[in-house]
């Protein structure tokens, strides 16, 4: 469900929203006007599939074959910045160290089972986004644990995966967001059923390789400044 978090702070001054109209004015947010399309779908972290997240990305094109997308748990005006998501092609993902390719997760699924959808957007439009997305594989990573009720950003970045087969989803979540969007996931699913994923397949590295992955934080020597070569372009 949508979490409604109580962020700590004051409440926003009079003059500091004049100041942010005033720049809001001048300045041109050329990387935020970039963005053209609002996916909405779901993660779970990446050795928790409990841990349940409705995500709402906001994405914008690097080219044809790389996307980039701020998430958030809502799409409200007091929506919560929790992380972040790289898409990219099936054919860069190929070119990816083996070792990097399990950070990654396949798409094909949410599309094709209706859980990933375009809100507001009118069918032949949203199937021509998604015709595209099911190809695609994911790299994501948030900040904020809102599902435990976090009111900051707390502890360490977290990998997140996408869903990969039936009856992982739980149906509370499934039926709370097809409620507030209007949307069916099974007639969306009949409707999306001649959709293809990637041509080679979904990789069997992708996904965690089918495993569990956690990041975890180590003490190391920091390298002094000294011994740092300086590069000046």
């Amino acid at each position: 469900m949508s979490n409604h978090l109580t962020v700590p702070g004051e409440p926003t001054q009079t003059t500091t929203s004049l100041v942010e109209t005033a720049t809001g004015a001048i300045q041109g947010f050329r990387p935020i006007k970039s963005i053209h399309q609002h996916l909405c779908a779901f993660h779970f972290y990446g050795y928790d599939m409990t841990r349940q997240v409705e995500s709402h990305h906001y994405c914008a094109h690097q080219n044809e074959e790389v996307r980039q997308c701020l998430i958030y748990d809502s799409p409200g005006a007091d929506g919560k910045l929790i992380g972040l998501e790289y898409m990219v092609s099936e054919n860069l993902f190929l070119t990816l160290p083996d070792e990097e390719k399990p950070l990654w997760h396949s798409h094909e699924y949410e599309v094709k089972s209706g859980v990933l959808f375009l809100p507001g957007v009118p069918g032949p439009i949203e199937r021509h986004g998604l015709d595209t997305v099911c190809k695609t594989y994911g790299k994501t990573i948030h900040f904020w644990q809102v599902d435990k009720g976090d009111n900051l950003p707390l502890g360490l970045p977290q990998l997140m995966m996408a869903l990969t087969r039936d009856g992982q989803l739980y149906d509370e979540l499934a039926k709370d967001v097809e409620k507030r969007f209007g949307v069916s996931f099974e007639k969306e699913r009949a409707k999306r059923a001649e959709l293809r994923g990637p041509v080679h397949g979904i990789h069997p590295l992708a996904n965690g390789g089918g495993k569990g992955l956690i990041p975890k934080l180590r003490e190391v020597d920091c390298k002094p400044v000294d011994s740092v070569p300086r590069v000046f372009v």
